[in-house]
């Protein structure tokens, strides 16, 4: 644009904001003055991605048979979502941690096995179990693990539809919480479990130590 001498004169560089009135240093949108919202001002404003952690916490994989269907039913679940969670911009995040020791279960505030967590809020707050038939065999003792209700059924792992739903709750919903923090206490079936594999670590240290010492042939 010319001033009334016909000298070019730098103003507002676009019609985005309707302000012809500012002049500008410079008459490229990086450098341009006419205010936030203006050019490409906002373009290079990126808004930050919402992001989900989702914490799936069990005792084995290796034996049991629950803790490996819930496993199964998470990642099957993620495969669905996964499209709606791109076209969103939802960053998803997945721990799985394999809480070994009653130092674990203090650490994550484990309270039943397997459980799911999304955003730190169990997709299941109460808890409701019985008897695992594998973690028993895994650890020689009687151990519960979860059931998990869904639509008014039980199930001894959580059905791919009911871990959607979690899912999908925390991508459309608010990021706040209403839970109360509660003092945590190790659950006594979970200290029977990690007693009972602690006792059964030690034997089979004594019984390999034994088998491949020189009194092998008194002792075994």
């Amino acid at each position: 644009m010319l001033d009334k001498n016909n000298v070019p004169v730098n103003y507002s560089c676009c019609s985005d904001c309707g302000d012809t009135s500012q002049e500008t240093e410079a008459n490229n949108a990086g450098d341009c003055s006419c205010g936030p919202g203006c050019c490409d001002a906002s373009k290079n404003t990126k808004a930050e991605k919402k992001r989900i952690i989702i914490d799936f916490l069990y005792l084995d994989l290796s034996i049991c048979a629950r803790c490996q269907g819930t496993d199964k039913s998470l990642d099957d679940a993620l495969t669905e979502v996964s499209k709606v969670l791109e076209a969103t911009g939802v960053e998803v995040v997945v721990n799985k941690v394999n809480v070994l020791s009653e130092e674990l279960a203090r650490e994550y505030k484990f309270v039943s096995s397997p459980t799911i967590r999304i955003n730190g809020s169990d997709i299941q707050m109460d808890v409701k179990e019985d008897f695992c038939e594998s973690c028993g065999d895994l650890c020689g003792d009687d151990v519960d693990c979860r059931i998990w209700v869904y639509q008014g059924e039980e199930y001894t792992v959580p059905p791919k539809a009911m871990v959607i739903e979690a899912i999908l709750k925390a991508v459309y919903g608010s990021n706040s919480t209403n839970e109360t923090e509660q003092e945590y206490i190790l659950p006594d079936n979970l200290k029977r479990f990690y007693a009972a594999m602690k006792k059964k670590t030690e034997e089979d240290q004594i019984i390999s130590s034994c088998c491949f010492s020189s009194s092998k042939s008194s002792c075994c």
